[in-house]
């Protein structure tokens, strides 16, 4: 158990001129904040933040950081405040916990809104000052920890966001150790018996592979001295996420997987690095397409090092990194390693904060613009994770995009404007689909036409958070300005019925009046609001016209009937149907499913009236929903209680091995799936992709056979896809 000392001792290694008394006066400040408090598994809650404190010490952060450590958690789940933590501590500890303490005392609507408010007012306080997601990861890092007792479902849904945020942000922040020990946590938690089974495995060969390390650490270190290189190697086997996610992507077993012993060399110099590369090289053949020079171009969280995979002893695929002792040391603390904590000196305002925080940046625009909490969670889950590739442009500026990036990635990249004009792209001097997807090294010039627009449909294959924000948002705004133009005749020709202008009745401030009644912000929310069909005119007309106006009735005949009119005509002329939704209030209306989305019971869905279809159903993001006049949208809802089957197009991609279709199949008899159809295809390099078209009966069915799929060894991915 650590002691106080010893997060004083880890303190003072880096910083000798600590104040130690500020962390003294911080312990017993959260001991009595949390005095009487036990955790689930029985230890004094005091023991958490004395964690939590010795790991923010060994990440070498300053006294400010490990007195927030300490009192991270006193506003949060005590009585004590952040102006008790500021009286006491200062104005830049009291930030801290209160950028560390979670939004309690709100009422969200869902967990998904609570996630992403609570992470967006992190994101905030973060860029204001990087300390406080160090502490916040060392906070997570104990508590997965120590996950062990809790209930199983809440456990897994930790584990879920800490390998969807935590373990991301812990990489693109460059903390290394953090991220690989945060991702096996996880997997203990999300998958424990592949986690057991694995660890088993890779237990019984334990005796052998040390051998075969120190082969190969004794091989490297006599060819270093022989030249007269001074340098220190190290071998490991790969973490065990990491060795489960090889399996998964390449489709092959523990026994047939290559380079999963990782070794080390570290250096003095840069120029030793090459010279290092080069003597491995000639120890041992290198294997074709597996060297990466992340020295010449770094990672963005500042990551440098020399990569090469050869065949070691025994033809056994190993891989090697070569870098400096430096280099080393930024790998291991990433940002913690160079941040310097001087006044107004860890923000992303000051010259500190250079390009290695774009990304950061980017998420504060998103948090900004995403206003959606599922759109903004999703979008921020998407960059976190890119696995690089680095693009140029024309003129030899170098651009890192996550793996799949397209050529529409790359011209949101370059401005918004590009990408929204983008109607054709060459790649290294060829002209290639829009669909592309970018290869380290390749030059790409983007083809512009002066006022084109996106395609509804890039939101699909776009890889980079930037780019779907973008078009997402110009589609958005097209749909407003459609729906405010519709708005605007609705009431307009209503008005016009009854003698009255909309320009006479802004003179007389009875649309501001309306507006405060009806809660919008803006004469343009309420007009998009009416084209949109989210309100009637009919409900705005009583705040709009004098009683005795209203009473007399309208001058004009109605150019439309009623709306409740119009319901009762859906009722009696529109065929009847049982598919297990209800539309506008109304039962047993035709509806009709085009193939484009396929929607099943628990998506969110929206109905459009159509001629002669009744009405059509799709999902909330399908693209064509934008095709719609808005002003024929209804409102459709499912109902729960139907047990309607529903068509939906599920995709495997998996290795092409002897019984592996029969596993996949009796994991849908399993599930009570019924298949309807199959087609498989296989690649030239014993890859297979096969598509299942099934039956279920909603969205919970559904993720569940999907599940139990990915699960199957040799399964790289499953995904749902549309017809």
């Amino acid at each position: 158990m650590v002691r106080l000392d010893d997060v004083i001792e880890g303190l003072l290694e880096h910083h000798p001129s600590a104040d130690t008394d500020l962390v003294r006066r911080a312990y017993v400040f959260s001991a009595q904040a949390h005095r009487g408090q036990i955790r689930r598994n029985g230890e004094p809650y005091l023991v958490h933040p004395l964690e939590v404190a010795h790991i923010v010490s060994s990440l070498r952060l300053d006294t400010a950081s490990v007195v927030a450590a300490l009192l991270h958690d006193t506003v949060e789940d005590t009585v004590a405040t952040v102006a008790e933590v500021e009286a006491q501590f200062g104005k830049d500890i009291a930030f801290l916990v209160s950028g560390l303490t979670k939004l309690e005392k709100i009422n969200f609507h869902s967990a998904e809104e609570a996630q992403a408010e609570n992470f967006r007012k992190m994101l905030i306080a973060m860029s204001r000052d990087l300390r406080v997601i160090l502490v916040k990861l060392a906070d997570r890092l104990h508590n997965m920890r120590t996950l062990g007792h809790l209930r199983e479902d809440k456990r897994r849904r930790i584990a879920q966001e800490t390998i969807d945020i935590y373990a991301p942000l812990a990489n693109r922040l460059g903390i290394n150790w953090i991220k690989t020990e945060l991702e096996d946590l996880c997997f203990k938690d999300l998958y424990p018996e592949e986690y057991r089974a694995l660890a088993e495995r890779i237990s019984k060969t334990r005796k052998e592979r040390e051998a075969y390390i120190q082969r190969v650490i004794s091989a490297l270190g006599s060819e270093l001295a022989a030249h007269e290189i001074p340098a220190e190697v190290t071998g490991r086997p790969k973490h065990l996420w990491s060795i489960r996610q090889k399996m998964k992507t390449s489709g092959r077993d523990l026994d047939n997987l290559f380079d999963i012993l990782a070794f080390r060399i570290s250096v003095d110099r840069v120029a030793e690095c090459y010279e290092a590369l080069g003597l491995v090289h000639s120890l041992w053949k290198p294997v074709p397409g597996r060297f990466k020079d992340y020295i010449a171009l770094p990672k963005d969280n500042s990551y440098q090092s020399l990569h090469t995979a050869v065949l070691g002893p025994e033809a056994e695929r190993i891989e090697i990194q070569i870098r400096t002792h430096e280099m080393h040391r930024t790998a291991e603390l990433g940002v913690a390693a160079h941040w310097t904590y001087k006044e107004g000196q860890y923000g992303l305002t000051t010259r500190g904060a250079d390009h290695r925080f774009a990304w950061l940046r980017q998420l504060l625009e998103w948090q900004r613009d995403l206003k959606d909490p599922q759109d903004f969670m999703e979008t921020v889950k998407v960059d976190l994770f890119a696995n690089e590739v680095y693009a140029f442009t024309p003129g030899g500026d170098v651009r890192p995009f996550p793996r799949g990036a397209t050529p529409v990635d790359f011209a949101y990249a370059v401005h918004t404007d590009l990408g929204h004009e983008c109607t054709g792209a060459k790649v290294n001097g060829t002209q290639v689909s829009l669909r592309y997807p970018l290869q380290n090294g390749d030059v790409v010039e983007i083809l512009r036409t002066k006022g084109s627009k996106p395609n509804p449909d890039w939101a699909k294959f776009v890889k980079t958070g930037r780019a779907a924000t973008k078009i997402r948002a110009f589609l958005r705004q097209e749909e407003n300005a459609r729906s405010f133009q519709i708005g605007q005749e609705l009431l307009e020709k209503e008005l016009k019925r009854y003698g009255v202008g909309l320009n006479k009745l802004r003179r007389t401030g009875k649309i501001e009046a309306a507006l405060a009644n009806l809660k919008f912000n803006s004469e343009s929310a309420l007009l998009v609001a009416l084209g949109y069909g989210k309100a009637q005119v009919q409900q705005v007309l009583p705040l709009l016209l004098p009683g005795d106006r209203l009473q007399s009735g309208p001058k004009e005949a109605p150019v439309e009937e009623p709306e409740s009119a119009f319901r009762r005509l859906m009722k009696k002329v529109l065929p009847k149907s049982k598919v297990g939704i209800r539309v506008d209030g109304l039962d047993g209306v035709a509806l009709h499913f085009p193939q484009c989305c396929a929607p099943v019971n628990g998506d969110e869905i929206v109905g459009f009236v159509t001629s002669g279809r009744g009405v059509t159903i799709h999902r909330r993001d399908c693209p064509r929903v934008l095709d719609y006049d808005p002003s024929r949208r209804v409102d459709v809802h499912w109902d729960t209680s139907s047990r309607q089957l529903r068509p939906v197009e599920i995709r495997v991609y998996s290795a092409d091995t002897p019984g592996l279709l029969a596993s996949m199949s009796q994991s849908f008899h399993n599930a009570g799936v019924n298949i309807t159809a199959v087609n498989c295809k296989t690649t030239p390099d014993r890859r297979a992709v096969n598509n299942f078209t099934v039956l279920v009966h909603d969205i919970e069915q559904l993720n569940k056979v999907m599940r139990m799929i990915e699960r199957i060894e040799g399964v790289s991915s499953v995904e749902r896809i549309a017809s």
